[in-house]
């Protein structure tokens, strides 16, 4: 497994790390069997990085992880890294009633996830989306206080624009920023990622198929279940959808001539963008994991760049990534 470093401060991590939502939440019914076994092939292949969130399932997610992990062999289960994000406060329906920054709230949620998780420690801690009503120094100074506890071991952040990012930087080290970016979500490279840089704090990027968007398996005609958050995303949406898929069939044909799968190539692409960059991979199934795993034996040469940036240029898609009112909770788009 090729690896990396999450900053200057931050652990080295594998190349690619594993996005564990979806086995719980957002996508629709999952399998827990196939879940545990996704994560078993995931440390077997090398990934280290699981990351999870609090209020994925409402705690069921650490839970999945936590019971894959005592599964799992030893050496395995040491080497994997829990990379958490909470704040996020939920209703018993499902339902999102905005974010909970202050320094107690953050201790609390810290006790409960170190429960799930089963472990001494959680090995980066970010909130989800800032709060608006706490200042960002006062959120990040109680991790700080948890890593000066032996509770946590980094510091990350979660969908933050520049100027946060400088004043989280000022406060206590940060070692990444956890963030969407893809073929079809380029905003970060305006501000954000040249800060980040500047600031010596890595990036592991989310979203980097676009919610299975520009996976090569997503088609037009595709009926989304009911508790499948895509059905309200703007770019899963009408002729947005139109739109954005017909971006993915230019994509195929750079795909198809290199002899990999369109996931592969986007994948692939964002793993071009810096080797402070970590893509992080949502695949709920073994099948899908390999695919994504083969990404990086993909190399993309100038040539091939330069055709995916005819194919997909900046700003190409259509549609927000989110729904408005959550679009309003991004200090990113900001």
């Amino acid at each position: 497994m090729q690896t990396r470093t999450l900053g200057t401060t931050g652990p080295q991590t594998s190349a690619l790390g594993l996005g564990c939502m979806g086995m719980s939440a957002l996508y629709g019914d999952s399998d827990r069997a196939e879940s545990i076994a996704t994560l078993h092939a995931a440390l077997e292949a090398g990934i280290t990085l699981l990351d999870t969130g609090d209020f994925y399932g409402m705690g069921h997610n650490e839970l999945l992880i936590n019971e894959a992990l005592r599964t799992a062999p030893a050496a395995a289960r040491e080497r994997a890294l829990t990379s958490v994000k909470f704040g996020a406060l939920r209703t018993v329906e499902g339902g999102f009633t905005g974010y909970d920054g202050r320094p107690n709230a953050v201790k609390n949620f810290a006790a409960y996830s170190l429960q799930r998780l089963g472990t001494d420690h959680i090995d980066i801690y970010r909130i989800a989306r800032i709060d608006p009503n706490v200042p960002i120094e006062e959120t990040v100074g109680a991790i700080a206080e948890l890593v000066e506890a032996g509770h946590v071991r980094h510091i990350g952040l979660s969908e933050v624009g520049a100027e946060t990012l400088r004043r989280a930087a000022a406060v206590a080290p940060i070692s990444d920023l956890q963030i969407e970016y893809s073929l079809v979500s380029r905003g970060i490279e305006e501000a954000i990622l040249p800060t980040a840089r500047e600031l010596g704090i890595g990036i592991t990027a989310y979203g980097v198929l676009s919610r299975g968007l520009i996976s090569g398996h997503f088609d037009r005609d595709r009926k989304l279940a009911p508790n499948d958050f895509r059905g309200m995303s703007p770019r899963f949406q009408g002729e947005n959808l139109d739109r954005n898929l017909d971006l993915v069939d230019a994509l195929r044909k750079i795909a198809e001539q290199k002899g990999v799968s369109v996931a592969q190539t986007a994948i692939a692409w964002v793993l071009s963008r810096g080797e402070d960059i970590v893509p992080l991979v949502g695949a709920r199934r073994r099948d899908r994991l390999a695919e994504a795993l083969g990404s990086l034996d993909v190399t993309l040469d100038a040539d091939d760049l330069a055709a995916i940036e005819r194919a997909i240029p900046a700003g190409a898609a259509a549609g927000d990534r989110y729904p408005a009112e959550q679009m309003a909770h991004l200090d990113s788009e900001r």
